[in-house]
């Protein structure tokens, strides 16, 4: 299937390693002209490198905190200038701590909607109006499972993504006229970095192994095992494509059948 991804520019945001990377790599091995960042210029830079060995194709780098709005409004006008316009932005960022609602402060929830929710927003703002002007576009942004299903001791995840989702399902009334697509991709129980560390929280709030977590995760879904992030990162490849050009406004989870709902 040609998916009509070639010279197509991407951004893709916390791409250093994990989800984000994954998604970069595929949209690179279909021919987009694709631009990464993260926190740590030392990291992307080298992810960068090895993706555009990987594949064949140019992939731009910057160190980008997504907080920070004029920092995102740099990268992105900078990759604008690299590659001479923007078809796809992916917005991606890490997550906030396990905590429970006892043990939260204000200075939590303050970061977590700066995290989730602000740096979607800042990306939105910078990339849809270029789009716009192209009338085509697909802005994808990546939350969690728990939008659909909420997760114990994911309080600040639950809460925070679930803005994100709905930010998303507006900005596709507002912008499906346009030619621009937006959707929001719900990732379940997959084999990164983050994952890990999720395990080993639990494991020192509850006194199991991170083996023990990692198996009671694996029973709760219903194809018995964690996925993969390429495995993630197809979806969102094809959600990003020319083919789907009518799948707006939907939140997809990506997540071996955990979530129980009907929708």
């Amino acid at each position: 299937m040609n998916l009509g991804l070639t010279n197509r520019v991407a951004i893709v945001s916390a791409a250093s390693k994990g989800l984000g990377r994954a998604v970069a790599t595929e949209l690179s091995r279909e021919g987009a002209r694709v631009a990464i960042c993260s926190r740590t210029a030392a990291d992307v830079a080298e992810t960068a490198a090895q993706i555009a060995a990987e594949t064949g194709h140019e992939v731009f780098s910057q160190a980008v905190d997504v907080t920070d709005g004029s920092a995102v409004a740099r990268f992105v006008e900078d990759v604008e200038k690299r590659f001479g316009r923007i078809d796809i932005c992916i917005t991606n960022s890490g997550g906030p701590p396990s905590k429970l609602f006892k043990d939260t402060e204000v200075s939590d929830w303050k970061s977590a909607v700066d995290q989730l929710l602000m740096s979607t927003v800042f990306f939105a703002k910078e990339t849809l109006p270029r789009m716009q002007k192209n009338k085509w576009g697909r802005l994808i942004t990546i939350t969690s499972y728990t939008v659909k299903q909420p997760v114990d001791g994911l309080l600040l995840s639950n809460s925070v993504r679930a803005g994100v989702a709905g930010l998303a399902r507006t900005l596709a009334n507002e912008y499906g006229p346009h030619g621009i697509t937006v959707n929001n991709v719900c990732p379940g129980y997959t084999s990164t970095d983050r994952l890990g560390d999720l395990a080993s929280t639990i494991s020192q709030r509850t006194g199991v192994t991170t083996e023990e977590v990692v198996a009671g995760w694996e029973r709760q879904i219903p194809v018995g095992r964690i996925g993969t992030p390429e495995e993630f990162a197809a979806v969102v490849t094809f959600l990003a494509s020319e083919r789907a050009s009518y799948v707006n406004g939907t939140s997809i989870a990506i997540d071996g059948g955990i979530v129980r709902s009907l929708l």
